[in-house]
């Protein structure tokens, strides 16, 4: 593409990740044209350098550690099993490769261009595009959806090298498994691809500057986790600030401070996984007239994911958290229907979340703490997987779902769960929420039999102080 050319469109997307391709499918329904820019490829982040990817080696550490655990057990025994990395790389790249196939196929049937390249406004109505030949295209739109996403942060002193100081992209790349490997940062992608090497033999520890794992979630799941990263070997420092890091050819040392004071942590390898920021300093937003918040990078958008530019939207991880690719499907969505002139809004009561960890853990709704500060007069329950015939058969005893309801309406406030499975119907909860029902509406929901979401339908009933499968015990509520 190298030269100057130029073109014009409908809608300009710039991002084809969750958000981005989203919107240009949804475009296409309603009988627009749309244009993607995507500077790497299609699917963004979540496809090709995060969900999936680390979703996929996920499982083969699953069934690698199984094998060697729980399976002589159950009647499952295989002679020294081994993980191959390289395969199971290469596994992980087939599946990449399907899926970025699938979104190509389903962008050309909605009737969307799609152009490989950074784009930058250069006006209101008009951007720059970038090819990776150092082309330039012109694109005049009439209006556009920006889901170019967000990258990740580091600290001074912990910059990344690619090769002993990694990003996710990098970790999910490796062509050897380290001896060791240090974590810098205990949220989702820390604890979830530090699980991940610690099933597959790597030694692992995970650096948290906040009091838990997981910041921001639930006490008790994030207890939950810690208690089964413990058991994996892997050594865990909550409230614990990194200093300064030495590099040496062969090995890394890391001096962190915690409220032990300070100490020395050593390892071949160190992922940093800090945080991530919205990409919009580098589109040109003054350009476009399009204002965002210097401190945060997020870009200040309504209800039907308008910018202040009413013809300019703005979707997924550079509008707002949470940073969640399901949020980002459905802002795309209103933000094309909005631009197509639909009604439609962006509005949720609660938005759940997954960490793809042993166990999962997800959630939904307020806490009971949460719950309480907005007013409500709060209360939890729980069942455990113990009690539970699906977790006995499955051999995956470890965990529980919690429900939160308002004692005064009987209202479903809020799901948490850890085990096998929730984060498969941690939905039910969602749509619950969204629906306005009671905790008896989902007591008295039919759940299949044997399944982990009856441990849903079995909370609820504990709830209300009509256990079927425990006990009943003298404080627990009854008669709502």
């Amino acid at each position: 593409m190298a030269g100057t050319f130029s073109r014009s469109t409908d809608v300009l997307v710039i991002g084809g990740g969750p958000g981005g391709y989203m919107a240009a499918i949804r475009l296409g329904q309603l009988g627009r044209k749309a244009l993607v820019v995507e500077r790497q490829d299609l699917g963004g982040e979540c496809l090709n350098r995060g969900c999936i990817p680390s979703k996929a080696l996920i499982h083969a550490s699953l069934l690698y550690h199984s094998l060697r655990t729980e399976g002589p057990e159950v009647g499952v025994t295989a002679t020294d099993p081994k993980f191959d990395l390289t395969q199971a790389m290469r596994w992980k790249e087939e599946v990449i490769s399907k899926e970025r196939q699938g979104v190509a196929s389903l962008l050309k049937s909605a009737g969307a261009s799609v152009l490989v390249g950074t784009a930058k406004f250069t006006g209101p109505k008009s951007a720059d595009v970038t090819a990776p030949d150092g082309g330039h295209e012109r694109i005049d739109f009439e209006q556009a959806i920006i889901a170019a996403g967000a990258f990740h942060t580091t600290i001074p002193g912990f910059d990344l090298d690619g090769q002993q100081v990694l990003n996710a992209s990098d970790l999910l790349s490796l062509k050897t498994l380290p001896r060791s490997m240090l974590i810098l940062g205990g949220g989702v992608s820390g604890c979830e691809l530090g699980e991940f090497l610690a099933r597959v033999g790597v030694e692992v520890t995970i650096v948290e500057m906040m009091p838990q794992l997981l910041p921001g979630l639930e006490p008790d799941l994030a207890r939950e986790l810690t208690g089964t990263l413990e058991r994996l070997g892997v050594k865990v420092r909550v409230g614990t600030r990194a200093l300064s890091l030495k590099r040496e050819p062969s090995r890394l040392t890391m001096t962190v401070e915690g409220t032990a004071g300070r100490e020395e942590l050593s390892a071949e390898r160190l992922f940093v996984t800090v945080g991530k920021r919205p990409r919009s300093q580098e589109l040109g937003l003054e350009e476009a007239g399009v204002t965002f918040d210097p401190k945060t990078g997020f870009i200040a958008v309504d209800d039907q994911m308008r910018t202040n530019q009413p013809h300019i939207f703005a979707v997924g991880d550079i509008a707002r958290p949470p940073m969640l690719a399901h949020k980002a499907y459905r802002e795309g969505i209103v933000a094309a229907e909005a631009a197509a002139g639909k009604p439609t809004r962006f509005q949720f009561q609660a938005m759940p979340s997954v960490v793809f960890t042993t166990p999962e853990l997800a959630t939904v709704g307020l806490s009971k703490t949460e719950a309480e500060a907005r007013g409500f007069s709060a209360r939890e329950a729980r069942f455990p997987y113990v009690a539970l015939g699906r977790a006995h058969a499955n051999h995956a005893l470890q965990g529980w779902v919690k429900v939160v309801g308002d004692d005064k309406s009987g209202l479903l406030l809020g799901v948490h769960a850890a085990g096998m499975g929730v984060g498969e119907f941690i939905a039910e909860g969602a749509h619950a929420i969204e629906m306005g029902a009671t905790v008896r509406d989902v007591a008295m929901t039919i759940h299949p039999h044997p399944t982990f979401s009856e441990t849903l339908q079995e909370a609820a009933l504990v709830w209300l102080g009509e256990p079927m499968h425990v006990a009943r015990r003298r404080s627990d509520a009854g008669g709502r």
